[in-house]
């Protein structure tokens, strides 16, 4: 393990040339928000270079990074981004939602010959000044084993609405579906747990099944995972839809630091309730 000086451009670069001479890597900057200042070193050289060596150069390298607001620290320490490196070919993104993926996943990333960006939402990690929900901590083996990355999981079974999330949002949903259930509206939730690859068997499958689908997540709206998820499965059974497919996603405004206005804007199971009551009719 190195602590290095905090220089984004030479830990992530020196990263790089690890994984080049054969090394697995395990490099973090701390929040996302900073990932600009190593952009050149990762969607230019990590995420390209095996494939512009014709498969000579693999680059098994894991980057890791805490993502997601909540807690009034503004525009620079609060977004996710997992959206803009999941727009880049040759990086895989995973993004857990509880302690035994993380352990899983993190695995499964240290053993994948590819680069993986792995992102984890602070407020999961039970921080003292960002509490996490209860259910995030579950039971971890003391022996290793991997999650399968690209595969999603049902976190609830429903009939009625398929809600397709990631990370803190996924408890967000299942509070939701519980208030919803008092309705008599059953909804499913999935846990996508990666981006790329998206597995759409499950999510198509699900969406088939209730006929609607609403999409939460914590990045930006615009040109993200909301937008490409509906795509995926408008793509494949748009005629099957019973309600257009919804979105609750971050506005295109940066972060504020208000604690009153990030929490307006921040996607919530109040807002996934009113959404799916208006799905449903």
């Amino acid at each position: 393990m190195r602590d290095t000086p905090i220089s984004e451009s030479a830990f992530i670069g020196a990263a790089l040339g690890a994984a080049s001479k054969g090394m697995r890597p395990i490099v973090e900057l701390m929040f996302v928000d900073f990932f600009g200042v190593a952009m050149d070193q990762i969607y230019n050289h990590i995420a390209k270079a095996h494939y512009m060596s014709g498969g000579q150069v693999k680059m098994p390298i894991v980057i890791t990074t805490a993502i997601g607001g909540g807690y009034s620290d503004a525009a620079q320490h609060s977004q996710c981004l997992y959206g803009l490196f999941a727009h880049v070919p040759g990086l895989k993104i995973v993004i857990p939602s509880n302690s035994y993926d993380a352990k899983g996943l993190m695995i499964a990333s240290i053993r994948d010959d590819n680069p993986v960006m792995y992102f984890f939402h602070k407020g999961l990690m039970g921080l003292g000044w960002m509490p996490s929900p209860e259910e995030a901590a579950v039971e971890v083996s003391e022996e290793p084993y991997t999650v399968p990355i690209g595969e999603a999981k049902v976190v609830r079974e429903g009939d009625d609405v398929t809600i397709a999330t990631v990370s803190r949002m996924v408890y967000e949903a299942l509070w939701a579906a519980e208030e919803l259930e008092k309705d008599g509206i059953s909804v499913e939730v999935i846990d996508l747990r990666a981006l790329v690859p998206l597995d759409k068997e499950t999510l198509v499958n699900s969406v088939r099944k209730t006929g609607r689908l609403l999409v939460v997540d914590e990045d930006y709206m615009s040109y993200g995972m909301s937008g490409e998820i509906i795509a995926t499965v408008v793509e494949r059974i748009g005629n099957e839809l019973k309600a257009l497919p919804r979105r609750i996603a971050y506005p295109d405004v940066p972060v504020p630091y208000s604690r009153v206005l990030e929490r307006f804007v921040l996607p919530d199971k109040e807002k996934i309730v009113k959404t799916v009551k208006d799905m449903v009719g």
